[in-house]
């Protein structure tokens, strides 16, 4: 994220300071919109997630160069969309099992060759975290939206401090070959913001008798892990568009390139989350 810190010609400079003057608006929107359908929740907060989940997969389907392209899209959309109505509608387990499977097999008999394959099924399954996870969070009788707000904090934080201590302080890479303007000292800003954010979130929630009391130490531990899962997700995606050759996974967001280039932390978190919330599920 510090890649411009030794530039010392005009362009160079204003390039990060254009590129930082176009995600602030888009930003202030996106987070807007989150906080008022987290609040909201039910359908509205589930068809935000969906909107995004569909993104997600175009998004990557695209990159990947997907061929027929429109009619696995379509067909995966579709899937996403019965996700929702399942989950919306309390549906079983089995159900939403059974919706991921015909849709994957569909995606691998339309699909060309087997790395076409692969990415298609790979899409779909990208999406269906977003698709999924914000929703059973909110929905969680412990969770519910505490839990979507330390999601948020933790993610937002972890992203916003990352890039201003890597601007400012710079140093080695972080994983050159992969993403060559993220530092180390970015991670680590990143790191210690992400867990103070969820930290504050959890204790505020408290104070406030939102939720029970809780282990201040687990819920940093908790935090820390997430901060760190949501760098790696951002690597990740970093890894992907190398792969593709490509700069942003799209233009939709101005300043901010696509949803899977907003959202790949906050996806890396939703992973682990929904892994949590599945194991639980299965053991009850």
């Amino acid at each position: 994220m510090a890649a411009d810190e030794g530039a010392s010609s005009p362009d160079a400079v204003k390039k990060p300071r254009s590129d930082l003057f176009a995600r602030i608006p888009s930003a202030i929107v996106l987070i807007a919109v989150a906080l008022f359908t987290a609040y909201a929740g039910g359908w509205t907060f589930a068809l935000f997630w969906l909107a995004a989940g569909i993104a997600m997969m175009v998004e990557w389907t695209n990159m990947t160069r997907v061929e027929p392209r429109r009619p696995v899209q379509v067909v995966e959309g579709l899937g996403l969309v019965a996700l929702t109505v399942i989950l919306l509608r309390d549906m079983s387990l089995m159900t939403g099992v059974a919706v991921v499977i015909v849709t994957g097999a569909l995606a691998v008999l339309i699909a060309r060759g087997r790395a076409g394959r692969l990415w298609a099924v790979s899409g779909f399954a990208y999406g269906a975290i977003i698709v999924l996870v914000p929703p059973l969070v909110r929905a969680h009788p412990f969770l519910g939206l505490v839990g979507l707000l330390w999601m948020f904090a933790v993610v937002w934080a972890t992203d916003i401090a990352a890039y201003f201590t890597g601007r400012k302080f710079g140093g080695p890479k972080l994983w050159p070959r992969v993403s060559p303007k993220k530092t180390w000292s970015g991670f680590v800003g990143g790191l210690v913001a992400g867990a103070l954010g969820g930290l504050l979130v959890a204790w505020g929630a408290q104070r406030l008798g939102w939720i029970q009391p809780f282990s201040l130490r687990n819920t940093l531990l908790l935090s820390i892990v997430a901060s760190t899962a949501s760098q790696l997700g951002d690597l990740g995606e970093s890894a992907l568009k190398r792969h593709c050759d490509v700069k942003d996974s799209s233009q939709l967001i101005p300043g901010h390139g696509g949803v899977m280039d907003r959202l790949d932390g906050f996806w890396a978190v939703s992973l682990i989350l929904g892994a949590v919330l599945l194991i639980a599920r299965l053991a009850a």
